[in-house]
């Protein structure tokens, strides 16, 4: 079920093109909101009623430049949604790979929240909601790049709510576990499908629209004194 009640509100995505972030994408333009997001291909698209940009986060450049439209823009609504992620044995991960992934993971972030936060100081209304992991509150083997991402993350997300609160601007972090996306599919197949939500209290995975209602609600207006969370929605996976 969505409403309109975010009819005048303008939402930035940034990697909103597919899986969870599309989904977000697609839940905020329902609920009333001008919705644009962002993709690494200049050829590409983005879903139904959304703006769309291309943006290469991996260059420093691209991004400066960026965080002048993104100014412009002025932003109600900013959910950092890119991200990328390499697995490998702590003692083989290559320095490029983990310094590309800091810069997409957490870099990228920073640069279009500073861009939006002056604006919505001045309007007395903002929410930025920062799309974790499960691996930004636990970890496991051969994810060291990643959760460090993930972990610094949320730690940027705590102190951007311990600065803006008092603004009227929240900011948030949302943790999926492990959620049913084409990637997910495509990559563990039907029986890893079926390993891996046997290890889920709630025995399935999630789905995209489930991060995108809570997304949404974080998003909205009756979220009006939840800041400083990182909140994950995954099934149970972390806690129990």
């Amino acid at each position: 079920m969505t409403t309109k009640n975010l009819h005048g509100r303008h939402a930035l995505v940034t990697g909103g093109t597919r899986g969870i972030g599309q989904a977000i994408a697609e839940r905020l333009t329902a609920d009333g909101a001008a919705v644009t997001v962002t993709g690494t291909r200049p050829d590409g698209s983005a879903p139904d009623g959304c703006a769309y940009r291309a943006v290469d986060f991996t260059d420093r450049a691209a991004m400066i430049g960026f965080a002048k439209e993104v100014a412009e823009m002025e932003p109600d609504i900013l959910v950092n949604n890119a991200g990328i992620n390499k697995i490998s044995p702590f003692t083989e991960i290559a320095i490029e790979d983990f310094e590309r992934i800091q810069q997409v993971n957490v870099t990228a972030p920073l640069i279009p929240c500073q861009a939006a936060i002056p604006a919505m100081k001045t309007a007395g209304w903002g929410r930025i909601v920062n799309i974790c992991s499960i691996w930004g509150k636990i970890s496991r083997e051969h994810r060291a790049p990643y959760s460090a991402s993930k972990f610094a993350l949320d730690g940027m997300t705590l102190a951007l709510a311990a600065e803006l609160t008092q603004y009227g601007v929240l900011a948030n972090c949302v943790a999926p576990g492990f959620i049913d996306t084409k990637l997910t599919r495509d990559v563990l197949g039907p029986e890893g499908i079926a390993e891996l939500s046997g290890q889920v209290p709630a025995r399935r995975l999630g789905s995209v629209d489930e991060v995108a209602a809570f997304v949404a609600w974080l998003a909205g207006p009756d979220n009006t004194y939840v800041s400083g969370q990182n909140i994950s929605i995954d099934g149970g996976f972390a806690r129990v």
